[in-house]
């Protein structure tokens, strides 16, 4: 399992001291205003940011971070991901999973045989979808619903589907 969890990313720069807008990655955009810090992926290395203040703006979190007061500061940033530590993630309900935990997962079909691995999650309002790669059908779409998940094991990183007629 991973320790971080991708939070958001920094789309641009807000205003010219220091603030930026993030496109949230995380099914609840408010959970912002209850961390305190984050980390900062630049790609070389990942810099903690503590968060100073928090407000939003149409589907993005406008982030202030202490000790970054220039927007010259922060320019460079842009494109960058934020991260947070695991215990600071939203705590999941049940049948619920971060994405960076499925990412990877081997998927197996009902009867145990390997179908393939599942390479993104696709969020959609009704229900997310599942996007597995497979040696004999390239991708294939499988929905996130009971009717076709039907055991996850993190620990294990494996996956159990059952396929509905039409899915490939």
């Amino acid at each position: 399992m991973e320790d971080f969890l991708k939070a958001g990313v920094i789309s641009s720069t807000h205003g010219v001291r220091g603030e930026v807008k993030v496109f949230p990655t995380t099914g609840e955009p408010q959970r912002f205003r209850n961390l305190k810090k984050v980390y900062l992926d630049t790609g070389k290395e990942r810099i903690r940011l503590e968060i100073a203040g928090v407000k939003f703006f149409k589907q993005f979190a406008i982030l202030k971070f202490r000790g970054i007061d220039n927007i010259n500061d922060i320019e460079k940033f842009r494109g960058c991901s934020l991260w947070v530590d695991r215990e600071d993630a939203i705590p999941l309900e049940e049948d619920e999973y971060y994405i960076g935990d499925l990412i990877g997962m081997e998927v197996l079909t009902e009867d145990g045989a390997s179908f393939g691995v599942l390479k993104d999650v696709m969020e959609t309002g009704a229900n997310d979808v599942y996007i597995i790669e497979t040696a004999e059908h390239g991708e294939v779409l499988v929905p996130a619903i009971r009717d076709c998940i039907l055991d996850v094991d993190i620990e294990e990183k494996r996956m159990k589907i059952h396929l509905l007629p039409g899915l490939i």
